[in-house]
């Protein structure tokens, strides 16, 4: 997800209503070109307000966060679910809700301007602790028991439960440096991610928690399967994320 589409869509928008304003106000003969561009205004307005402070699509890029989420999946995110934020400044207008644990959350981790997507497990001034494979908060181990879906030969799958939250997650049965041995103390304003592949994710355990004012919104739903092997798109995955 290297593209920053919404920087792209904004700098349109803007370009466009100066052509509108130009139009409507300034020109004294009509101008095909202008009015084109000009009538394409109210189209990618009503976009971006859909895309910033709405809903906006992803599709998933890596295989950090299976079983719950494969490459090629598209997911739709809540942008207001965290509050209203201004398009590529990333100021917050109004404050919603709080991130919940167990959220599955895109957001922009400390070290890079892509959207990530990973699970939040850590809340601020949360003691977070991974010891081969399981994780600890505030001292406290979170259930994690064997699930009946079918996994390789070297990964079992998991039902963990966060809070009122329950996730499948996938392991090896030998856990991978990431997963040994990690303590983390989340600082206020900050969330600890993980991925749902818990022994191929580079997450906070690698880069840190991530600040309040890089978080994009909530993941909720799969609505599309679309990978390079499929000559169409499937909706066989379809549904609600847990």
């Amino acid at each position: 997800m290297n593209l920053n589409f919404e920087l792209i869509l904004t700098l349109l928008f803007i370009l466009s209503a100066l052509f509108w304003l130009a139009n409507y106000f300034l020109m004294k003969k009509q101008d095909g070109v202008i009015e084109f561009i000009a009538s394409m205004a109210p189209v990618l307005g009503v976009v971006l307000l859909l895309r910033s402070f709405i809903v906006e699509p992803f599709q998933i890029p890596s295989k950090s966060m299976v079983p719950n989420l494969l490459v090629g999946d598209f997911i739709l995110v809540n942008k207001f679910a965290y509050g209203f934020r201004l398009p590529v400044l990333r100021y917050k207008l109004y404050d919603f809700g709080e991130p919940e644990r167990g959220d599955v959350m895109v957001f922009f981790p400390p070290h890079d301007d892509r959207y990530f997507i990973k699970r939040l497990i850590g809340l601020p001034g949360d003691e977070v602790r991974i010891i081969e494979g399981v994780v600890y908060i505030n001292g406290r181990q979170i259930s994690q028991k064997i699930s009946g879906d079918i996994a390789t030969t070297n990964h079992v799958i998991m039902n963990e439960r966060l809070a009122e939250s329950e996730h499948k997650i996938q392991k090896r049965l030998v856990p991978s440096r990431l997963s040994l041995n990690h303590t983390a103390i989340v600082p206020e304003g900050h969330y600890f991610m993980m991925g749902d592949n818990r022994d191929n994710s580079s997450d906070s355990r690698v880069w840190g928690p991530v600040p309040e004012d890089r978080l994009v919104g909530k993941a909720f739903a799969r609505w599309m399967y679309w990978d390079e092997f499929l000559s169409f798109p499937s909706f066989r995955r379809a549904g609600w994320l847990n």
